[in-house]
């Protein structure tokens, strides 16, 4: 009698962190539709709202997509005062889901990125080693695998019997 064991494997998706999350923003009395970039711990502003992403999650090229970031945007009130108006998950895949939504303006996310046209902001740690180690993981994928170096199908194994030749005393 045969028993056949089934494993279960848990499927775990690659988390890639990425030091740029990208946005779309909507400015509703004007209908116009902006995209924009903003590197982890930075803030945007888009109209009276300063978006903030802290982190930004991506799922591998193999795996379905799944992309996230948490993300805090405050408005800046008429009469100037700065008022939190979302911290949470935002999921490119389900923009409607955690979209903030404003009177005038909304914002989603688009995606994350490893690289972005707009320049780092100069002295932001955290954007720098988060794009340090995307270049690195980079690298680590173009690279090409590592070859073998110890001995090949037919070399013989153990200890050589031919004498290492002596300069001083040659062969006959």
């Amino acid at each position: 009698m045969a028993f056949v064991a089934m494993l279960s494997v848990s499927a775990h998706a690659e988390r890639i962190s990425n030091p740029v999350a990208e946005f779309i923003g909507m400015d509703k009395i004007t209908g116009r539709i902006t995209t924009f970039d903003v590197y982890l711990d930075e803030t945007v502003q888009f109209g009276a709202l300063q978006v903030t992403p802290r982190v930004c999650f991506s799922s591998s090229d193999s795996e379905e997509p799944k992309t996230d970031s948490f993300v805090a945007v405050d408005e800046i009130t008429l009469d100037r005062k700065i008022r939190r108006i979302f911290t949470g998950w935002m999921f490119a895949e389900s923009p409607g889901l955690n979209a903030v939504e404003h009177p005038i303006y909304d914002v989603w996310l688009k995606g994350c990125k490893e690289t972005s046209s707009v320049p780092m902001p100069k002295g932001d740690k955290a954007a720098e080693r988060a794009a340090a180690a995307a270049a690195e993981a980079a690298k680590r994928e173009q690279a090409p695998a590592a070859q073998p170096t110890g001995p090949k199908a037919g070399d013989e194994l153990g200890p050589s019997t031919e004498k290492p030749e002596d300069p001083d005393h040659p062969s006959d």
